[in-house]
Parts: C-alpha cells; sequence; structure tokens
C-alpha cells in the first residue's frame, strides 16, 4: 500500500489520453504469490475503479490453482477488476516439434502459465505472445476467434494485445488475427492501417 499515492498519481496523469485510454494493465512479479492476497485486496479496493478501470495480471503459479484461482476471480468480480489472460502456449508447445526456441536471445522468458479465460469485468484484456512463424499461431487465434465472438455477442468489450519475442513480427500477426476476425463476421472496427499504401516500420522499444 506504500505505493498507493504514486499509483495514483500515475492514473491521474493517463486521464490526459481522454478516450483513447483503455483499462491500465498491472502486471505482478513471479514472487507476488496468494499469500500477498489481502495485500492485492486492500490496493484494489482503494483504486478509483470507476475513473480508470484495470487490469490484473497474476504470474506466480499458485494464482492459477484451486482454491486461489476461486478466491481471485471472486475479488476481481467483486470489484470488476479485469484479469489480463495471458497466452503463451505457442511459445512452449514448439519445444515438442525441435524448432529453435524463439526465445533464445530474449532476456527475459515469457511466464508458462494455464490459461484460464474467464472474464471478471465488462471488458475482457488478452495478452497474446505469438511465435515469430504465423503458421505456428493459427490454430490459437482460430479459438481466439470464436472465444472473442462469444464475449462480442454478451457485450463485453474485448482488449487484445498481440506482441512477439521477435517483435518485427508482431504487425504482421495482428492483421492475419484482423483478417480471420472479419472474415468470421466478428464485429470489429477495421484497422486504419489496412488503408495505408506503404505501412509504416515497426519502431524499436529501445
Amino acid at each position: 500500500m506504500a505505493h498507493l499515492p504514486a499509483a495514483h498519481a500515475f492514473g491521474e496523469l493517463m486521464q490526459g489520453l481522454g478516450n483513447r485510454l483503455g483499462p491500465i494493465m498491472i502486471q505482478l512479479p513471479p514472487r507476488y504469490s496468494p499469500a500477498a492476497f489481502e495485500d492485492l485486496a486492500a490496493f484494489l479496493e482503494a483504486w478509483p475503479r470507476q475513473a480508470v478501470p484495470i487490469a490484473v495480471e497474476v504470474r506466480h503459479l499458485g494464482w492459477f490453482q484451486a482454491p486461489q484461482s476461486e478466491r481471485l476471480t471472486a475479488l476481481l468480480t467483486r470489484l470488476g477488476v479485469g484479469r489480463v489472460l495471458l497466452d503463451s502456449r505457442m511459445m512452449y508447445d514448439q519445444e515438442a516439434e525441435g524448432d529453435v526456441d524463439p526465445q533464445l536471445h530474449s532476456n527475459r522468458r515469457k511466464p508458462k502459465v494455464p490459461l484460464q479465460p474467464q472474464i471478471t469485468a465488462d471488458f475482457a484484456v488478452v495478452r497474446y505472445i505469438s511465435h515469430p512463424k504465423l503458421p505456428r499461431n493459427q490454430a490459437y487465434l482460430a479459438q481466439w476467434v470464436s472465444q472473442i465472438h462469444r464475449w462480442l455477442a454478451a457485450g463485453k468489450q474485448v482488449y487484445f494485445f498481440v506482441h512477439c519475442p521477435m517483435e518485427i513480427e508482431s504487425p504482421e500477426v495482428a492483421r492475419y488475427f484482423q483478417a480471420q476476425l472479419e472474415a468470421a463476421g466478428v464485429p470489429v472496427p477495421p484497422l486504419p492501417w489496412t488503408q495505408l499504401v506503404q505501412p509504416p516500420d515497426q519502431l524499436s522499444l529501445f
């Protein structure tokens, strides 16, 4: 709770984004276990959730196991806080197929956690870690097309974030996913970049 004033200040600063501001994602470190449940609950209860929606990403494996998974779901649902759904399956399924590890040169490997696609708010946040080879993503993305269609039909808002250990490949995966959504008749708005004659180069984070 010592960092709550700084978190509030950050939330107020982000209000400058206006209607372009979606839920703020709170990413908890792998060492933040269910033993800190009361600390997490106190933080979320003190957060101005109506003004600044948030979604929590847990990484400690204890959060994914009963009864702690049910306890976390109940807390987030009661407060209307989202849960970031991290899908890193394709990063690890490739290991059984003999491919070169796409995270070989990454400073940090993506968390290997179970996917539990539960919605705890009126919105869903999906963080999809894509394989740099587009075909490896197709089966997983087909599942997400169906899931997102169901969520939208139920009146939920969906934020689907695509990135890759080789970020230069992220735009291609995102464009493919958008095309699959449109082809399936999922009511999603068009991407402005599809109208560009020459797509911009992917920027570097560093």
